[in-house]
C-alpha cells in the first residue's frame, strides 16, 4: 500500500502542513506534534519517493557503474564489489553493460545525468572520450577503472598490465620456451594492449623472435579457442601459449589437448586474472592475479571522498593514476619446454 503524507497525518493527529515540515524540515513544529508525526513516519514505515526528493533538490544518493560487459568475470567481480560497497555507504547503484558499444555508452551518459546520479564509476569500452564529456560538463565527479580516460577524469585505478605482460612473458622464457604464441581478446581493450606491450618487451630485451599472435575482438570461450586451434595447426612448433586472460588461457588449454597434444609436457600455458575457476580447471592454470577487488575498493573510496569534499565546497585534487601490482602464481599448466634442462 502506498503511503502518503495524509495517512501519516491522520495518524498523527495533526495537519498535512504540519507533516510536510516535519519531512522537509522546515518551519516551526511543535516538539510534541514533531515526536507525533516522527513515531507515525516509523510506524508506517514511511519512505519518500525518489521523484519527490529530487524536486526537493536532494541528492539522489545514487551513483552510475558504466561497464564493457558483465558477462565476463572480471567485470561481473568489479561490479559486485561496487554495488556492494556503494550500498554500504548508502548508495544504490545503476549498472550500465555498454556491450563494447560506444553508441551504447552515449546513451547511457543521457540516461545517469536524468537520473541525476552524483558520481560515475566507468570502465569504457573504447579509447574514445568524446561521448563521457556531458558529464564533466555537468560537474559529475568520475573515477576511470582498468583503463584511463584522458581528459575526463583525473582519478585513474587499474592493475599494473603491461607489467602482468612481463611477468607471463618472463616465466615463459625462464622455462626454456623459444616458440611462443600469443592468444586472446578484445583487442581494441587498452588492458590487452598493455598486456601486449609488456610481452613484447621481454622477448625484444631477450633477443627472442616476436611471438605469433592471435589477437580479436570477441572474448568469448569459443572465440578465444578458434585462435588457439588455429595458431597451433598453422605453427605446430609452439611449446607455450600466453593468454592475455585466464578466459583465453582456459580455451587454449581444450586446443591443445583437443589436437592430441599435452598440457604442459607438449604446450605450457598461463593466463592474467586468476579468477576462481583458474585453480579448478585440469591441469590447474598458472596465472597472473591481479587485484580485481582492491581495484574495486579504491574507487569505491576515492568516489565517496570526492562527494562528501564536493558536498563540503572542498577541491582536494588529485590522484592520479594508481596502478595495482600484479603478482605470478604459478600452478600446473607450465613446465619446462620439451628438450630443455633448466640452469
Amino acid at each position: 500500500m502506498t503511503i502518503s503524507i495524509r495517512t501519516i497525518a491522520q495518524v498523527a493527529a495533526t495537519s498535512v502542513s504540519s507533516v510536510s515540515r516535519v519531512l522537509n524540515n522546515s518551519g516551526y513544529v511543535s516538539p510534541d506534534v514533531r515526536q507525533r508525526v516522527e513515531a507515525a513516519i516509523k510506524d508506517l514505515n514511511y519512505a519518500p519517493s525518489k521523484g519527490a526528493r529530487m524536486l526537493r533538490g536532494e541528492a539522489s544518493r545514487m551513483i552510475g557503474l558504466m561497464l564493457p560487459s558483465v558477462d565476463v568475470p572480471f567485470f561481473g567481480i568489479l561490479a559486485g564489489t561496487i554495488e556492494r560497497e556503494m550500498f554500504e555507504r548508502g548508495y544504490q547503484t545503476l549498472i550500465c553493460s555498454s556491450a563494447e558499444n560506444e553508441d551504447h555508452e552515449a546513451r547511457y551518459v543521457a540516461m545517469l545525468r536524468a537520473q541525476r546520479v552524483e558520481g560515475v564509476i566507468v570502465a569504457s569500452a573504447y579509447g574514445g572520450t568524446a561521448h563521457l564529456q556531458p558529464l564533466v560538463d555537468s560537474g559529475t565527479p568520475i573515477i576511470a577503472i582498468d583503463r584511463e580516460l584522458v581528459g575526463i577524469s583525473d582519478d585513474v585505478f587499474m592493475a599494473d598490465h603491461a607489467e602482468g605482460g612481463r611477468l607471463m612473458a618472463r616465466h615463459i622464457v625462464g622455462l626454456g620456451h623459444r616458440h611462443i604464441a600469443v592468444v586472446g581478446a578484445p583487442g581494441h581493450s587498452q588492458p590487452i594492449q598493455l598486456r601486449l606491450g609488456g610481452i613484447r618487451a621481454v622477448l625484444h630485451e631477450k633477443g627472442y623472435p616476436p611471438a605469433f599472435e592471435a589477437i580479436g575482438e570477441d572474448h568469448s570461450f569459443a572465440a578465444t579457442y578458434a585462435l588457439a586451434n588455429g595458431i597451433l595447426q598453422q605453427r605446430p612448433e609452439v611449446t607455450a601459449i600466453i593468454g592475455t586472460t585466464d578466459i583465453a588461457a582456459v580455451a587454449a588449454i581444450h586446443a591443445v589437448r583437443d589436437l592430441g597434444r599435452a598440457v604442459p609436457a607438449d604446450c605450457s600455458v598461463i593466463g592474467f586474472d586468476d579468477l576462481p575457476e583458474a585453480s579448478y580447471v585440469l591441469p590447474r592454470l598458472t596465472t597472473v592475479a591481479q587485484p580485481i577487488r582492491e581495484v574495486a575498493l579504491e574507487a569505491t573510496r576515492r568516489l565517496e571522498e570526492l562527494l562528501v569534499d564536493r558536498q563540503r565546497g572542498l577541491d582536494r585534487r588529485p590522484v592520479s593514476v594508481v596502478r595495482l601490482p600484479v603478482r605470478l602464481v604459478e600452478r600446473e599448466s607450465t613446465g619446462p619446454a620439451p628438450g630443455h634442462r633448466g640452469d
